[in-house]
């Protein structure tokens, strides 16, 4: 384990490295008030707006870290032709997030989630969005862009959040790309594909019950399993033929398999108020990390410290190369 110091100084290495990232977008809007009494319609809490906001979701989430945190990135991207892609259009430029490589289809809506809330604690939570693989011409679209884009990126991430975008073809040709012009691959797996879904990838970051599912495992057989962390991690290695496994445990921080090597990292999280992309701001430094040359323990470290920064926000957002660091100075 890297000490604080050297933590610090591994920072440097986030510097202007470019990320290229696929995956699905999404606009995420909060309505935020008091609920002071039971309605007369029906037996639910009226909420009293105070307060209505706008933030990036989904990967374009992953790529405001990826700019918050120093580096610059390239999103690649479906959204529809609608007042949802209106929106992330301005807050994506707005946070330092390029549109140039967004592809419209007139099929699909702009994914949105609208979350109702007072204080810290959700109240319901309104989705729009069409969970249906991509067209086939859209398809080709996001690939003619990935195949544009790959060269002058560092490294890459597939962010899957089962809305329609990553379909096999996707992921079979970015394996195949990346491989063929060395960049490392990162996935962010949905638990809504099995494990060899995302065969041929460098690294891949699941939580626990995610691994589970991901590795064809069952949880009732790894219930009384002191080592089901570890049985998890190893079957998903062996699923996906991935070199490196990173399987994040909230609380319980992290665990790192590298071939036979495994190592624990602690979380460090002070406070939690709401875990909403936290696992979007660990993928990013993660990536981060790799791309600048550290290697995979002290990547994880400093993600973990950039996810301790943002869970102790309410809703999605970045996690600042200052308070990074501040955090880091803290220990």
């Amino acid at each position: 384990m890297q000490q604080p110091d050297e933590l610090l100084k591994a920072l440097k290495s986030y510097s202007q490295k470019r990320v290229l990232i696929l995956g699905d977008v999404g606009l995420d809007e909060y309505v935020i008030g008091q609920v002071r009494r039971i309605s007369p319609e029906a037996p639910v809490p009226v909420l009293e707006v105070e307060q209505e906001d706008l933030r990036l979701g989904l990967s374009a989430n992953v790529a405001q870290n990826v700019v918050s945190l120093g580096g610059k990135v390239t999103l690649i991207s479906v959204v529809g032709p609608d007042s949802g892609a209106s929106k992330l259009k301005e807050l994506s430029e707005k946070a330092g997030v390029g549109w140039e490589a967004m592809v419209v289809d007139d099929h699909r809506p702009t994914t949105r989630k609208m979350r109702v809330m007072t204080g810290p604690h959700h109240i319901v939570r309104v989705d729009y969005e069409l969970k249906k693989y991509l067209s086939p011409q859209a398809e080709e679209k996001i690939l003619n862009e990935f195949k544009r884009r790959l060269p002058e990126s560092d490294v890459v991430i597939l962010q899957d959040y089962a809305k329609g975008v990553v379909t096999e073809k996707v992921v079979r040709t970015m394996v195949d790309l990346c491989h063929q012009q060395g960049k490392m691959l990162l996935v962010d797996p949905t638990r809504a594909n099995p494990g060899d879904f995302y065969k041929g990838c460098d690294l891949i970051k699941p939580n626990y019950d995610e691994a589970v599912l991901l590795a064809g495992l069952n949880f009732d057989d790894l219930r009384e399993n002191p080592n089901r962390v570890e049985e998890a991690g190893r079957a998903l290695q062996k699923k996906t033929g991935a070199k490196q496994v990173v399987l994040t445990q909230g609380k319980e921080g992290m665990s790192i398999f590298e071939g036979a090597k495994v190592t624990k990292v602690p979380t460090r999280a002070k406070r939690v108020f709401d875990v909403t992309g936290a696992g979007d701001t660990v993928i990013a430094a993660l990536a981060l990390g790799l791309a600048g040359g550290l290697d995979l323990e002290t990547s994880c470290q400093l993600a973990n410290y950039a996810a301790g920064v943002v869970v102790a926000k309410i809703g999605c957002v970045p996690c600042e190369l200052s308070e990074l660091t501040e955090a880091i100075q803290a220990k």
